[in-house]
C-alpha cells in the first residue's frame, strides 16, 4: 500500500472494533510502523463523576479485549509490542481532540470505526467532524459487505480547474491502485461527466440551435471528458489493470448508486476544498455523495487545507 508513516487509529472504546482495527493493525505491519491508537472519550456529567475512573478502566479493558481479539485473528503475535496506546477523557468533543493530536504529532493517516447514521447510511456527527476538518487522510472502515475479492472503487474528476485539484485526483488514483493491491481486489475508476448547457439551449428558442448541433456538442463534450480521463490514469502510472466507468448525470446520484448497486468494499475519493482557505472543506456535490453511502470510505484532501482547529487550545 501507499507508504504511510505516522498512523493514527482512533477508538471511543463502546463500538465493535473489529474491522476498523484489523485494518489499522494490517497497515501499520505493511507499512512497518509502529501503530498508536488514541481511546478518546468525552468527559462524564457532573453527577457521575464518582465513575470516571471506573468508566476509563471499563474502555480500557474494551480496547485490549478488542486488540487481543484482532491480534489472533490476523496472526500478528508482537503487535502490542508495536502499538503506543493513549487514553483521554475530554471536556470538549473527541473529534476535536484527535484532530488537534493529528496536529501536533503530524500523522499522516487515521483510522477509525465508521459510525454510520440511523439510516444505515451516511456518518455521524464525529465520524463528519473528522471528514471536514482533520488535514490528514481518514479511513472510516465498515465491514466488509461479502467474502472474497475486495472491490475498491475511487471517484476522480477529470476536468482539474487549479494544480492543486490535480495532484489530489493522481494521489486518489496512486492510493486506490495500492489498496486494491493490498487486499488483492479489483479497481474501478468513476467519472461523470455532462453537458451543463444542454438544458438551457434546448429550451431556448433565441438560442436556434439544431437537434443535429446539440448533439455534436454533446459528443464533443463527452470526447474531452474522455480524453482528460485517459491522460490523467496514464499520469497516475496505476498500469492497465482496473476497468473505467465514466457516467453521465450528477456524481452526487451516480456514485453511491454505482457503490451499491456493484457491493463497492472500499471508496476512495476527495473532499472538495479551496487551498489556503481555513476550515471550507466538504462542498454539496461530496457531502450529498457521503450521506447516501455505508461502505467503508478512505477520504484524502487537498494540499495545502488548512484545518479550522488549532493545534493547542
Amino acid at each position: 500500500m501507499r507508504k504511510f508513516n505516522n498512523i493514527l487509529y482512533v477508538t471511543s472504546g463502546i463500538f465493535d472494533e473489529t474491522e476498523g482495527l484489523k485494518q489499522a493493525l494490517k497497515l501499520a505491519a505493511i507499512n512497518r510502523v509502529e501503530l498508536h491508537i488514541l481511546l478518546v472519550y468525552s468527559t462524564l456529567p457532573n453527577k457521575q463523576k464518582a465513575y470516571s475512573s471506573a468508566y476509563g478502566e471499563y474502555l480500557a479493558e474494551q480496547l485490549d479485549t478488542a486488540l487481543k481479539k484482532t491480534r489472533e485473528t490476523l496472526s500478528l503475535e508482537n503487535s502490542v509490542e508495536q502499538c503506543r496506546i493513549v487514553q483521554e477523557e475530554v471536556a470538549v468533543p473527541p473529534a476535536i481532540q484527535v484532530i488537534r493530536q493529528v496536529l501536533r504529532d503530524g500523522y499522516d493517516l487515521v483510522i477509525k470505526e465508521a459510525e454510520p447514521a440511523e439510516s444505515g447510511k451516511g456518518f455521524r456527527s464525529m465520524d463528519m467532524t473528522l471528514l471536514r476538518k482533520c488535514p490528514c487522510a481518514v479511513w472510516l472502515a465498515s465491514a466488509a459487505r461479502k467474502q472474497g475479492e475486495t472491490r475498491v472503487a475511487v471517484a476522480v474528476d477529470s476536468e482539474c480547474r487549479e494544480l492543486s485539484e490535480k495532484a489530489l485526483s493522481l494521489r486518489l488514483l496512486e492510493l486506490s491502485r495500492s489498496m486494491a493491491d493490498t487486499f488483492s481486489g479489483s479497481l474501478s475508476i468513476l467519472s461523470c461527466w455532462d453537458y451543463e448547457h444542454e438544458q438551457f439551449l434546448r429550451y431556448k428558442a433565441w438560442a436556434n440551435i439544431s437537434e443535429e448541433e446539440q448533439a455534436k456538442n454533446v459528443r464533443e463534450e463527452e470526447a474531452d471528458h474522455q480524453k482528460l480521463l485517459k491522460a490523467l490514469i496514464e499520469e497516475s502510472g496505476i498500469g492497465s489493470n482496473h476497468q473505467v466507468y465514466r457516467m453521465r448525470g450528477r456524481p452526487d446520484s451516480l456514485i453511491p448508486e454505482f457503490v451499491e448497486k456493484e457491493s463497492v468494499d472500499i471508496l476512495v475519493m476527495g473532499t472538495v476544498a479551496r487551498t489556503g482557505v481555513l476550515g471550507f472543506l466538504i462542498g454539496n456535490t461530496a457531502e450529498n455523495i457521503l450521506n447516501k453511502i455505508s461502505c467503508s470510505l478512505m477520504a484524502l484532501k487537498p494540499a495545502g487545507f488548512v484545518s479550522p482547529v488549532k493545534a493547542y487550545p
